[in-house]
């Protein structure tokens, strides 16, 4: 009997310390929890802003089909030809730019130049006809993403006119894209897309240096463009920094 009673006190005596020890363990354990879960919280939202940046990488990176132009995102090798049903294009030079430009609070990425003949289907034509008689022609096309870096809306335009080597020059309202580039742009907005002005082309769409008519019809290689920004203006028409020219070389 005794000896049954040491057995019982012993087992009392374990469980009581197993109770003084438990709160002490539950606290570290719990402490331990809740750090593992801000590891966990930290780690997903870092996850979420590297997707997020990578999204917005990827999209600024990707080809927006156009209404009027042909998609030219599969040309990426001189010669190559794509048809769709806004006509056929046909790539004749490439130039990979990459390269970022600032003007103030304006960063400026030129991601890349082509310079693409186009035969527009049928549909197409009378688009084009108010830039050129001709029923194919070639065109200057250039790829760029706008950022606006500060938090006030300001007032750019990317491409405010365009040089070649061959002496034509355009505006901005030549442009055959229309996606929008000109203008506005939010705090902290970004905006990518296409402008494209043709080349080489009759019906005096664009101002040619010194040359007469029967010379404008000739088609010259093209083998630079120069491009003028605006200047960049706040949200009062002020302005807050001054154009620049970019010339880019095939």
């Amino acid at each position: 009997m005794k000896h049954a009673l040491s057995i019982l006190f012993l087992i009392m005596l374990l469980v009581g310390c197993s109770s003084n020890a438990s709160p002490e363990n539950n606290e570290k354990n719990a402490a331990n929890e809740n750090q593992t879960e801000n590891n966990t919280d930290e780690k997903n939202d870092k996850t979420k802003q590297e997707k997020d940046q990578e999204q917005t990488e990827s999209k600024s990176d990707e080809y927006q089909p156009n209404s009027q132009v042909t998609d030219d995102h599969s040309l990426q090798k001189v010669g190559q030809t794509y048809a769709d049903e806004k006509g056929e294009a046909t790539l004749k030079a490439i130039k990979p730019v990459n390269k970022t430009y600032k003007l103030g609070e304006i960063e400026l990425t030129v991601k890349e130049m082509k310079l693409i003949h186009l035969r527009p289907d049928y549909s197409m034509i009378d688009y084009f006809h108010v830039l050129t008689h001709d029923e194919e022609f070639d065109f200057v096309k250039v790829f760029v993403e706008i950022k606006n870096k500060s938090s006030e809306k300001v007032n750019f335009a990317p491409i405010a006119l365009l040089k070649t080597n061959t002496g034509e020059t355009f505006d901005w309202q030549k442009d055959i894209y229309l996606e929008e580039l000109n203008g506005e742009i939010e705090g902290n907005g970004t905006k990518f897309g296409n402008i494209g002005f043709i080349v080489n082309a009759t019906g005096g769409h664009a101002h040619k240096e010194g040359h007469n008519e029967s010379n404008h019809k000739e088609a010259k290689d093209i083998k630079w463009v120069e491009i003028t920004t605006s200047d960049v203006f706040d949200k009062n028409e002020k302005k807050i920094s001054e154009a620049q020219k970019i010339k880019i070389e095939f």
